[in-house]
């Protein structure tokens, strides 16, 4: 039986996430611990007590979302009986940010240089955003064709793009405000069974976050990312396994304009005979998902104290 562990993206953050396992693991904490040296400030702190607000900010979600995925991972690694009652993954696969988490659990890179990395996307991201004026909305119940002629009437000349095909009936699109707006609006007239405007700082996922691609470009030349060998990683945009180090630099760095295709991912995941995933970190948005792309498969969550004592019961 094959096994994959699924990280999740932005948007999985809750302020209290990560304090549960750190206060009962001294491993866990230990990975915070080694977050706030690399942060340099207290991370450990803004996950554990928010404020919502702080939190929930592009700079601070994406290495408070990354740091807790670690530790949970930690534990997993770690305590004698966790490691009992989970099996070591054949493959590891992230959602957008949740990526990053990948590469790290699949050993291709350090945890100091992905949390580095992470830190990195996240303030190039935001400032990508600040200089535009995006945004993004979720289109539930209409298939890609739909919602194509949908991005088509609402779009009027301006950015708006089908960029995270996460499951059947589920699909966001991203672009400048006004074209989120209108397509919310429009929504229903397509047969949409309703349109979720989401809390980000811009669009992410398309050209828009070019500046911040480039960012992350420099960065990932100074940073070492080996091949993939007794793990592999199913990359976001294509998926495919990435094959090298350089393949996942690029990836990494094609991610932030393009689509996400979490669906994919996964339907090739079950095509390859994995029949075992655990979602490791904060939320439960990839067990959803997963539902909706097929019912038969359990996804074991592993996002709290609560779960962690579950499973080794």
């Amino acid at each position: 039986m094959k096994t994959a562990f699924l990280f999740p993206g932005q948007g999985a953050q809750v302020a209290g996430m990560g304090k549960d396992v750190a206060d009962a693991f001294p491993q866990a904490a230990h990975i915070f611990a080694k977050a706030n040296d690399i942060a340099g400030f207290d991370l450990s702190r803004i996950c554990f007590e928010g404020p919502a607000e702080k939190l929930n900010t592009t700079t601070m979600s994406q290495p408070a979302i990354f740091a807790t995925s670690a530790a949970l991972l930690q534990v997993l690694r770690t305590n004698s009986r966790a490691k009992m009652a989970v099996v070591q993954p054949d493959v590891t696969a992230g959602l957008s940010l949740g990526e990053y988490t990948a590469l790290y659990a699949a050993g291709v890179i350090s945890f100091e240089d992905a949390l580095t990395l992470v830190q990195k996307r996240g303030q190039a991201m935001q400032a990508a955003a600040d200089a535009t004026n995006g945004s993004m909305v979720s289109i539930i119940g209409l298939d890609e064709e739909k919602v194509g002629q949908l991005c088509a009437e609402a779009g009027e000349n301006e950015i708006l793009e089908a960029v995270n095909f996460n499951c059947p009936g589920q699909i966001v699109l991203s672009g400048s405000k006004s074209a989120c707006k209108r397509a919310e609006q429009l929504a229903e007239k397509y047969g949409a069974i309703k349109a979720v405007p989401l809390d980000v700082a811009g669009a992410f996922h398309t050209e828009v976050m070019s500046s911040a691609a480039d960012a992350l470009a420099e960065t990932l030349q100074k940073t070492s990312i080996a091949d993939p060998s007794d793990i592999k990683i199913i990359a976001n945009i294509n998926a495919r396994y990435y094959q090298t180090g350089e393949d996942i630099k690029k990836g990494l760095v094609n991610q932030l304009t393009n689509p996400i295709l979490w669906q994919k991912c996964m339907e090739q995941l079950l095509a390859d005979g994995v029949e075992k995933f655990y979602e490791i970190g904060p939320g439960r948005v990839l067990t959803g998902l997963m539902k909706r792309i097929n019912r038969k498969i359990k996804v074991i969550n592993i996002s709290s104290l609560q779960s962690i004592q579950d499973l080794l019961a």
